[in-house]
């Protein structure tokens, strides 16, 4: 295996494991920034929205900033951004200021989110074998890793602005460090200025190029629904079990961690699987195994098979967000970064979706029973998996012979 290849793939593993740290350490401090801020949970629900939103609008700017410049040069960029707006809420001391940190968090976790998997696509291509899942499995135990830190410097007292500070440092070096192993952009990849000034003299560019196509809208709607599970499990995980069974707040807790630490495994074994049996079959029975678990947890009577389904509902859930990323990102070499940018933020769209969804549906129906609205997603991207298997422009892509399998 060509040295600078195996050199850019552990550089996509450092982006991914400094993203997943900076918002893991984000989400430990957020009780202390909302009791420095001085606003309600409330409030900082709303808050939360923007966040949502600059990630949004940051995944739509630097798709086609992505195509346009290459990954080498939008990634550390948007790492480094990314970083340095880790800091901002830890200094927010009123609703106006957090409001505006976490805008710009949100706009630098969004750049960095697409282009760090636009790369990601990249690297896969270069392997000819799926290796996407292993990204962003690395993204989560960059999380966990958060955590452990996090709970240590609250633990000593450190205030947010500092260990936020530190962290910011830390993944601005990161960022740097790990920039000149990223990969250079394909021949082709990537327009020339010659090309570009004769496009624009000549002819503008044709409908296809201009709009995107109707494949990847739906691989976009199928990451929305996917990704709204992921919410679910998220925030209505631990509450199933504290409010449904009576499970005391410790047990109750296990059920999220359960889930995560199911999606962890299963995202470092579902490249091998995939690879195996191909990218449909992920998505088609990881999703069938996901409506399953989520239908034990919300049925069960009993704590230990609620947490069985949690773990079930995590572990088919792993590996089918990563496919429909690197189906988008191999659809079109020259569109890699816009089309990735679409999936991921309809995607991040239902994952934000997750709780706004599910509670007003609890006015009208137990807690439990509006988990069928996700168990009836899974069961939809189970059916609409051959959306997998149509064969690249590209010949040689490693998508081609794992789509095109089942």
């Amino acid at each position: 295996m060509d040295r600078t290849l195996r050199a850019g793939r552990l550089a996509t593993v450092a982006y991914f494991a400094v993203n997943g740290f900076l918002m893991g350490m984000w989400i430990v401090h957020i009780p202390a920034v909302e009791d420095r801020a001085g606003i309600s949970h409330a409030v900082l629900g709303w808050l939360l929205l923007l966040l949502g939103a600059g990630a949004f609008v940051g995944m739509q700017i630097i798709g086609p900033l992505t195509d346009r410049l290459g990954a080498r040069t939008v990634v550390p960029v948007s790492a480094a951004l990314c970083a340095a707006a880790v800091v901002l809420p830890g200094l927010a001391t009123n609703v106006w200021a957090l409001g505006a940190a976490l805008l710009v968090l949100g706009l630098g976790n969004g750049c960095l989110d697409v282009s760090m998997n636009a790369h990601a696509v990249q690297v896969e291509r270069g392997y000819r074998r799926p290796v996407m899942s292993a990204f962003h499995a690395t993204f989560s135990i960059g999380g966990v890793l958060a955590a452990l830190v996090g709970a240590r410097t609250l633990s000593w007292g450190w205030s947010p602005a500092a260990t936020l500070g530190a962290v910011a440092l830390l993944g601005v070096v990161a960022a740097a460090l790990s920039a000149p192993a990223l990969l250079r952009p394909e021949p082709g990849s990537v327009p020339s200025q010659e090309s570009q000034e004769s496009q624009e003299s000549h002819e503008s560019p044709t409908p296809s190029r201009r709009r995107t196509p109707h494949r990847i809208w739906a691989l976009a709607a199928l990451a929305l629904m996917l990704m709204l599970c992921e919410g679910v499990a998220n925030d209505w995980s631990v509450l199933q079990l504290r409010d449904v069974l009576d499970a005391p707040a410790a047990t109750a807790a296990l059920a999220y961690g359960a889930f995560a630490t199911a999606m962890t495994v299963g995202r470092l074994l579902a490249d091998r699987v995939a690879a195996r049996f191909g990218r449909v079959a992920i998505l088609r029975y990881g999703a069938a195994v996901a409506a399953v678990g989520l239908t034990a947890a919300a049925l069960s009577p009993w704590i230990p098979l609620a947490l069985v389904g949690w773990t079930v509902f995590g572990a088919g859930l792993s590996g089918c967000i990563p496919q429909l990323f690197s189906a988008a990102g191999h659809a079109d070499h020259e569109a890699a970064g816009a089309n990735v940018s679409r999936v991921a933020g309809l995607g991040y769209l239902g994952m934000l979706a997750g709780p706004a969804v599910i509670g007003p549906l609890t006015h009208f129906m137990p807690l439990n029973l509006t988990f069928f609205l996700p168990v009836a997603f899974c069961a939809v991207a189970a059916c609409a998996a051959g959306i997998l298997r149509e064969t690249p422009q590209v010949a040689g892509n490693p998508a081609r012979k794992c789509a095109s399998s089942v």
